[in-house]
């Protein structure tokens, strides 16, 4: 970064953010500190400020929701647990609610507070004026028995959660209701975000979430706000507990989501969490306590639903990452198409012996077309050795076909299809993959590639993104992890790269193996779909890492003949799954550009 932009900087710095500054360099230290700050200090290629003043719900629109006629109008009652609200900040809450464009709701209001008497007038002055607004004083019990007595009020048919210094979007339950009346189904919704300044002047850091994503919500409590869950539900998974103070809603949100029949999402920016001197939204560190209940919340969601995995709390406080352990040892079979580039393969195998501690696997090389004398020479160096064994697939190059091929010839139950052009990085990784495919929800296990030069080549794949599917993250710095950490992040995603991905052979033969049409693009990504499709998630680990020396064998897309192939394998994509590529992949987000790699707003039309 130059001088100037420093001296710019600079200037620009509060005093407050100075401290913040300094705590966020104590916890991170000095090198962590400096990558963060330089990631925030990027510009954004499409200004958020700018874009959610075009994206807002607009006066017109509120006037034409609040005609719309209902098949059945929903009631929601929105909890808010209220305790010494600054005064400014409560009308604004408040406000938020009565100027909603959708009518049926109650505003349910424990006060723990009530000796502090501004809250007190101003409460019963909103409670004057409108009957939907109730109010129930009380002695302070903290914020999970303030918002069971919030809850406890309730009467609606659903019930969302408001904190007391947050804001509705003037949209939000209308949204709502719009969705629920299209998906009846839904007992737990939730909404996307953003946050604001305490004099609302800017709104900044959206918060465009992906449709439910088990293994994300392990790694972050990403749903938060806006949650509404229907009110049966809420009763029967229990109420706030004291003992997850601090992370209370996450091990609401848990136990909700163990026991729920549908969760839904409104990819809407509908919440507006403003960010104070002592909140968790502008200050992680001010509730370090927090984070270790949200480590306890997933355990105890872990125990709830019979899985073993140990949770542990990431340098980025409010993340997390689960590690499940081998069930049982099973075979694990290594496929490896594999034409001349006698050196490269051997680097993989190398890397494979040098980091794998797992006992129990084999190697399948599958042999495609090779010409080099010293090709073969390697091969029968390694051949019936160290469980390698070489088979030979004597057609026309078929990425597919050559899969297909080594698995049926695999004995283990769960294959990793690794190119010849990977070198691993991670000691363990066969354990680190088996673990999570070991899941019964599992089919599919993806890691985190490099370039040589450390950037990043992939971290998942997204449907959509360059037309049909790209990797997320193409060409950020190793060291870096993006928007809102996701490339370091567990999570379920759409696809996930045939580069290296373990999948479990049940899931692999219940969805017809890798589609033989699709010669060499996009087959991994109709794999994953095709599992998908089954019922299995597709599960990105980030915390297995390889290098990978992309394409070295096959060669550039440079010939007619290669190019006539390619537009029709997009063909093929475009035909099979027109469905999530018109809908939107349910891993991403529709505000998110699908011709960049990044986690960029698309841009408005």
């Amino acid at each position: 970064m130059g001088d100037r932009k420093w001296i710019s900087y600079v200037k620009k710095i509060r005093p407050y953010n100075i401290l913040k500054g300094i705590r966020y360099l104590r916890h991170f230290g000095w090198k962590e500190f400096r990558i963060r700050l330089a990631e925030r200090m990027e510009p954004e290629e499409v200004p958020y400020g700018p874009w959610y003043e075009d994206y807002r719900v607009k006066p017109e629109e509120l006037k034409q929701q609040k005609k719309r006629r209902w098949k059945q109008e929903i009631c929601f009652s929105i909890a808010v647990p209220v305790y010494r609200t600054p005064e400014t900040f409560l009308r604004q809450m408040i406000e938020s609610v009565t100027g909603q464009s959708y009518g049926n709701w109650e505003l349910c209001i424990a006060n723990g507070s009530p000796d502090d008497k501004k809250v007190r007038a101003v409460l019963e002055e909103y409670a004057g004026r409108d009957p939907r607004i109730r109010v129930k004083n009380l002695e302070n019990q903290g914020i999970a028995g303030n918002s069971n007595a919030a809850l406890a009020m309730a009467k609606g048919d659903y019930v969302g959660f408001l904190d007391h210094d947050d804001l509705l979007a003037p949209n939000a339950l209308y949204e709502a209701a719009a969705y629920l009346e299209k998906y009846p189904q839904t007992d737990m919704l939730y909404t996307d975000e953003d946050k604001v300044t305490e004099d609302l002047s800017v709104h900044f850091q959206p918060h465009l979430k992906p449709d439910f994503n088990l293994d994300l919500l392990r790694s972050n409590n990403y749903i938060c706000h806006f949650l509404i869950v229907k009110r049966t539900l809420a009763l029967r998974a229990g109420e706030f507990r004291q003992e997850y103070e601090g992370a209370q809603d996450y091990d609401f949100v848990l136990r909700c989501a163990d026991q729920a029949c549908r969760i839904g999402h409104v990819p809407e920016i509908l919440y507006h969490w403003r960010t104070s001197r002592s909140s968790t939204a502008d200050n992680p560190a001010s509730k370090m306590y927090a984070y270790d209940a949200g480590k306890r919340a997933i355990e105890a969601h872990l125990q709830r639903r019979g899985e073993k995995g140990e949770v542990s709390l990431k340098k980025d406080l409010g993340f997390y990452r689960v590690v499940y352990p081998v069930k049982k040892q099973e075979r694990i079979s290594v496929v490896i198409p594999s034409k001349d580039q006698w050196e490269t393969l051997k680097a993989c195998l190398d890397s494979i012996r040098e980091k794998t501690t797992y006992p129990d696997y084999e190697i399948i090389v599958v042999e495609n077309n090779s010409r080099e004398p010293e090709t073969f020479a390697y091969y029968k160096t390694i051949d019936g050795k160290d469980n390698i064994r070489v088979i030979t697939w004597d057609k026309p190059f078929n990425y597919s076909a050559i899969n297909n091929f080594g698995i049926r010839h695999a004995s283990g139950q769960y294959v990793i299809c690794l190119n010849n052009d990977i070198q691993v990085i991670t000691g363990g990784w066969m354990e680190e993959l088996l673990g999570v495919c070991q899941r019964e929800e599992v089919g599919v296990v993806g890691a985190k590639l490099y370039y040589p030069d450390d950037t990043i080549q992939h971290a998942g794949i997204v449907v959509g993104i360059g037309g049909i599917a790209g990797s997320l993250f193409v060409g950020m710095k190793r060291e870096r992890s993006g928007y809102l950490h996701k490339a370091s992040l567990m999570q379920d995603l759409s696809a996930v790269t045939a580069a290296c991905m373990m999948v479990k052979k049940k899931a692999f033969e219940e969805a017809g193996g890798f589609e033989e049409k699709l010669a060499v693009a996009f087959n991994d990504v109709d794999l994953c779909l095709k599992i998908r499709e089954k019922g299995y998630l597709v599960v990105y680990d980030p915390y297995v890492e390889m290098y990978h020396y992309e394409s070295k064998t096959r060669g550039r897309e440079d010939t007619k003949e290669k190019v006539r192939r390619f537009q029709g394998e997009i063909e093929y994509m475009r035909t099979r799954w027109i469905g999530i590529l018109k809908e939107g992949d349910p891993c991403y987000n529709k505000n998110l550009s699908l011709s960049k790699w990044n986690y960029s707003l698309k841009a408005r039309e």
